[in-house]
Formats: C-alpha cells, sequence, structure tokens
C-alpha cells in the first residue's frame, strides 16, 4: 500500500475529485451520489464529502438476488 492510499483510507470527508478516484467514477457521478445521498457539507466555497454517508447510501443498493449472479 503506497502512501496515498493509506492517507485517503482514513479520511472521513474528501472533496469531490478525491472521492471519484476513490470510487473509481467520474467527478460528475460522484457529485450527483454525494447529493442524492446528502453527504456534502459546504465550508464557504468548499464541499466536502462525509464517506460514511455516502458508503451507507451506497448499500441501498446492494444486490441480493441470487439471479443476478448467473
Amino acid at each position: 500500500m503506497d502512501q496515498r492510499t493509506k492517507k485517503t483510507n482514513n479520511k472521513r470527508f474528501v472533496r469531490y475529485a478525491e472521492g471519484a478516484e476513490m470510487y473509481s467514477m467520474s467527478l460528475s457521478k460522484f457529485q450527483q451520489l454525494a447529493k442524492d445521498a446528502k453527504a456534502c457539507y459546504k465550508v464557504n466555497q468548499l464541499v466536502l464529502v462525509n464517506l460514511d454517508i455516502i458508503d451507507e447510501y451506497l448499500e441501498t443498493f446492494h444486490i441480493v438476488e441470487e439471479d443476478f449472479y448467473k
């Protein structure tokens, strides 16, 4: 594990660009996901995203149907 990976694994709040990279998705998709999850915090001009809320929100999309995995 490189130094950058260690640093991001301990973060609770990230900016849009860093979150998009961490979750391997486009910036616009991550921004929409964060807004839908209501995980955004605005501090003046800076927007931070709470990763705990994002993870919880993503779990609502977990596919548990066996037919999907066949």
